[in-house]
């Protein structure tokens, strides 16, 4: 019997970060390999990726990353896979030129090459398996879904679709085709559910154009338009709409957004007049009703871009009255908070704001009824929800059992669940460890738990620095423990809160001097532990607390009067402590002493 563990290792129970290992005896076949942006608890995380710890001890099996669409979700962790995986990449066209886009940005595999082309028609004989594709349809162009066939039958992996007869060539779904997969067979499905809570029908791509048209033709000024890079259909509505109504379009996106619109008009992709294009600079020579800026910001995350222009931290947009700032996409539920907030900030600016969610349903994902017939048309033994929050996996299970599906067939998984097959039935065996790696600036996995918890109390109650000089020898102070605050609180009207914490440090320092086994160590979490719950107990508040103590070695007496009577300082535990002079001390070693850590905490 063919061994058979499907392991996801996100888009399970979260937004984004699409990644399912597909085991068929010694072969690992990897479905998308995608990143998720950060919710607001990850303070200064660029993005998320899938922890593949799992993968690389098994890394001689994987056969090749199989990737369904060019979006974020699909292929924005695929440079960093590539880093520990030198694997073949299959998508179609477009897909693959993203993704080499994605990986040229990151120069330790900028020089990789093994990316190869797939479309509807193509099949790919591996050892146990044999790989097909078909056409769905999504937010751009070639998005495929996935067939593994093997001996027990088709896992079938649909990537986002969604079902819209008015779909122009290059987006249509490819209706007979699903219909011969599920005749054929399906052992198990994994479907997208990131539209089960969607009872209505999606907006047809025709009307949404149309709406678009609408809006650019019944405003009289400039119009900024906020939308995804890589939605390359809603791209080209905004294109049209534009030449329809006499409008040029500046590219505000940055190179991101250049790079696509380039390599899908190379592709034959995008269709337009070159002309329609113009910089910024030119829109001085045209009037306010003649221009359309395309605004997708940095990574194509449109919403932090339009944060940024109503901030005024953005050099060449300032919005004002008789502007209209139009959001073409659908915001994550995650960030709610944040479009509101925007919102409110675009507002202020006097401009007009229109996102075009409140109007019609422009999701690229199908919702009920669509992800009913997609069940319908494959017929699958076995169902595994995926991509979306655990209310929509859910949603999509009862959707299951609504068209005849049993429910102990239903797997509702999480990261690192091992879905696996035998005699006969799949059931949910061992786990493996898969959790989140964290990507901040070039920092890869570099960023865990602690330091995200640091940040967040550091954001919340802030930091309290105390510096202090000893003498072990002496068992003394030297120099009495000053304090520095920063985002705590205002130190000009808490003085005697400061001067109470001093003397609790200096309590605890002699206290541990007069200890017969010294540990610098054993010192330092004395002060942290009893200076927060003494600030606590006076604010309720646990700021970082950064004890910085410092050794001075005093000697009052030199034989060579010529010479500086004082040793040199001896940093411990990162501190600092130099000599201000060469010049005899002349027996004041503890001013020296004090002038020393004095230099220290200001440095």
């Amino acid at each position: 019997m063919t061994k058979i563990n499907v392991i996801p290792f996100g888009g399970v129970r979260e937004n984004g970060k699409n990644m399912y290992a597909v085991e068929v005896n010694d072969q690992i076949f990897i479905l998308d390999c995608g990143l998720k942006y950060p919710e607001n608890e990850l303070m200064g995380i660029d993005v998320v990726i899938p922890d593949w710890a799992y993968l690389k001890e098994h890394a001689d099996k994987i056969a090749g990353v199989f990737l369904t669409h060019g979006h974020a979700d699909a292929i924005g962790a695929l440079p960093y896979f590539l880093m520990d995986f030198q694997v073949p990449v299959f998508g179609s066209r477009l897909t693959i030129e993203l993704a080499k886009l994605a990986v040229k940005q990151h120069k330790q595999v900028k020089k990789f090459n093994d990316f190869h082309e797939v479309d509807p028609a193509t099949e790919i004989d591996f050892q146990n398996v044999t790989v097909s594709f078909f056409a769905t349809t999504h937010t751009l162009p070639n998005t495929l879904g996935i067939v593994l066939h093997t001996d027990e039958g088709a896992i079938v992996y649909t990537g986002d679709f969604k079902f819209d007869q008015t779909a122009r060539d290059g987006y249509r779904t490819d209706l007979a085709k699903l219909a011969q997969v599920g005749q054929a067979g399906v052992l198990l499905l994994l479907s997208d559910s990131a539209g089960a809570a969607l009872t209505a029908a999606s907006t047809r791509e025709k009307d949404i154009a149309a709406y678009i048209l609408d809006v650019f033709e019944n405003h009289n000024g400039r119009i900024v338009v906020g939308s995804v890079a890589s939605n390359i259909m809603r791209v080209q509505q905004i294109f049209d709409a534009a030449a329809a109504s006499g409008r040029k379009v500046v590219l505000s996106g940055g190179q991101d957004l250049e790079q696509i619109v380039s390599t899908a008009m190379n592709l034959g992709k995008l269709h337009f007049d070159p002309s329609l294009l113009v910089t910024m600079a030119d829109t001085a020579d045209l009037a306010p009703e003649e221009i359309v800026i395309l605004e997708t910001g940095k990574m194509g995350a449109p919403i932090k871009a339009l944060q940024e222009i109503a901030n005024g931290d953005d050099p060449e947009v300032t919005l004002g009255e008789g502007d209209l700032v139009f959001v073409a996409t659908t915001p994550s539920y995650a960030m709610e908070a944040v479009v509101q907030k925007v919102t409110d900030m675009l507002y202020r600016t006097g401009a007009e704001v229109k996102f075009i969610a409140e109007d019609l349903n422009p999701s690229g994902h199908g919702n009920q009824n669509d992800e009913q017939l997609m069940l319908n048309f494959m017929q699958p033994t076995f169902f595994m929800p995926i991509q979306g929050e655990y209310r929509l996996l859910d949603q999509h299970a009862i959707l299951a059992e609504e068209v005849g599906i049993p429910a102990e067939n239903i797997f509702l998984t999480s990261k690192g669940d091992v879905l696996t097959y035998q005699d006969g039935r799949f059931h949910l065996g061992d786990r493996v460890e898969v959790g989140n790696t964290m990507i901040d600036g070039i920092g890869v996995g570099d960023i865990g738990n602690i330091v995200l918890r640091d940040r967040r109390v550091l954001s919340e109650d802030g930091i309290f620095v105390v510096v202090a000089t000893i003498d072990r020898k002496k068992k003394k102070i030297v120099t009495k423990p000053q304090i520095t605050s920063r985002g705590f609180v205002f130190v000009k009207t808490n003085r005697q809160l400061m001067k109470q914490s001093a003397e609790l440090v200096e309590e605890v320092i002699q206290e541990d001097l007069d200890q017969k086994e010294f540990d610098w160590s054993h010192l330092k979490q004395n002060v942290r532990d009893k200076l927060n719950r003494f600030l606590f107990n006076q604010t309720k508040r646990h700021p970082v607390i950064l004890p910085v103590i410092m050794e001075i070695n005093q000697h009052s007496k030199r034989k060579n009067k010529s010479k500086a009577t004082a040793a040199p300082a001896k940093p411990k535990e990162g501190g600092k402590a130099k000599r201000q002079s060469n010049r005899p001390s002349r027996g004041r070693g503890k001013k020296r002493a004090k002038a020393t850590n004095a230099k220290a905490t200001k440095n």
